[in-house]
């Protein structure tokens, strides 16, 4: 299958500052210095794992709420005495609404992590571009189609001066790397359907009963339809954007359904999806996902060819079998990933590498002068995504097309400088 192309289908002290504009391999005894904004779990376990596997230092963190400044601060402090690198700086630590544009005046900053909940990622991304800062900003890139459209535009402004990377760390899993390449060399034949899965258990938040509504609703953003997208485009993103991946294109169509029984949060998340895509030559893929089950979390896809059939799980197996079978060495049988972590992301087995593989692959990026640009690819998969979460509200079958000629905008009605 040949990729149609989406755009035009939618219309400090020991280490050197590098300024974006000249950044080069040549300068060996730099560090890209990086920010974080938005210091949850998530945000900080990709911070230090910046911090452990590349040579990024971390001069800035940016949030909301001071209180997570204080507790990103001191992983990150203890992340970086293990790397050699120096801890953050006070001055560098950014709260309240104005945050963000504060952390981008700063002259510590080179690139900015952004790691805030999915509504905001469209305006965020924009401010960073146009401040002039790389940017690695974590999945989904919106959870609208105007705010696909944007994140499309902010990648035309940064195209060929600044690196800008989504956070779809699976594309980067050594296994996953290999067993496409097999696919797209015809090892399993003629690609026909495909069973994708996340099952998940309930995502547990704090009940903050001195906090406003509003100050709630953010703190909890993941239980938030608004704020996160529902758990289809903010969870099972990975499984479509995978897809897209493997196949080499984006899907035509899809039907699905969803509800929220099961679920005991306050939230208004779904608990559960069953939607079907339709991709190019009549090709099924069917992704079911959850958000409310007691036990462990399970995830993986399968696709089935006419001469065999591929596995890939975030723990094991990543395989083929049939007439050309193979495994992928060295992933054994990892230890089960608990709750807590997954939440996270931090998975053990097939993906472990993933995250890591990923931030080299940026941060080498701009070392190198060859940008990264990855604007169009997120957004496509986001739009995949929403296309499968409009076929669950409404109940009847949506093209692509469709979804994006809709210009859907959602509105969390939320003033963060009144909270």
């Amino acid at each position: 299958m040949q990729r149609r192309s989406f755009v035009g289908a939618a219309g400090a002290a020991a280490f050197s500052i590098l300024r974006p504009e000249l950044v080069r391999g040549t300068q060996r005894n730099s560090a890209v210095r990086l920010a974080l904004f938005g210091c949850g779990g998530r945000g900080t376990g990709v911070a230090a794992s910046f911090l452990a596997n590349t040579d990024a230092v971390v001069t800035a963190l940016g949030d909301l709420f001071e209180g997570q400044l204080t507790k990103a601060k001191d992983r990150l402090d203890t992340a970086a005495a293990k790397a050699g690198k120096p801890p953050i700086d006070r001055s560098q630590l950014f709260a309240g609404p104005d945050s963000l544009d504060r952390l981008l005046e700063s002259k510590a900053v080179d690139a900015v992590q952004i790691a805030t909940p999915p509504y905001f990622h469209p305006e965020q991304l924009a401010k960073v571009v146009a401040a002039g800062k790389h940017v690695y900003c974590e999945k989904p890139v919106a959870v609208d189609v105007a705010g696909c459209l944007s994140v499309i535009e902010s990648g035309k402004k940064a195209q060929g001066r600044l690196s800008l990377a989504i956070g779809f760390q699976l594309r980067h899993a050594p296994p996953y790397v290999e067993i496409r390449e097999r696919i797209r060399n015809g090892q399993i034949g003629e690609v026909i359907c495909g069973l994708s899965h996340y099952y998940a258990g309930a995502i547990r938040r704090p009940d903050w009963p001195d906090a406003s509504p509003q100050e709630r609703r953010l703190r909890n953003w993941i239980h938030d339809r608004v704020l996160s997208g529902d758990i289809f485009v903010e969870q099972n993103i990975h499984l479509v954007d995978l897809n897209n991946w493997l196949l080499g294109a984006r899907p035509l169509s899809a039907q699905g359904v969803c509800g929220r029984r099961g679920r005991r949060d306050q939230g208004d998340c779904s608990s559960h999806y069953n939607v079907t895509f339709t991709y190019p030559n009549d090709v099924h893929i069917t992704v079911t996902s959850t958000q409310f089950i007691e036990g462990e979390w399970d995830v993986g896809v399968r696709l089935f060819g006419t001469e065999g059939n591929a596995e890939l799980r975030y723990d094991a197996p990543v395989r083929i079998t049939g007439r050309r079978p193979w495994d992928a060495p060295g992933v054994g049988k990892p230890e089960k990933t608990g709750a807590e972590a997954a939440v996270t992301g931090a998975f053990k087995g097939a993906i472990e590498d993933a995250d890591a593989e990923k931030e080299k692959h940026w941060i080498a990026s701009i070392a190198s002068g060859n940008f990264l640009n990855e604007a169009e690819q997120g957004a496509e998969s986001t739009l995949s995504a929403i296309l499968g979460r409009t076929a669950a509200y409404t109940g009847r079958a949506w093209t692509f097309d469709e979804v994006v000629r809709s210009g859907e905008r959602w509105d969390a009605g939320l003033d963060v400088r009144r909270l």
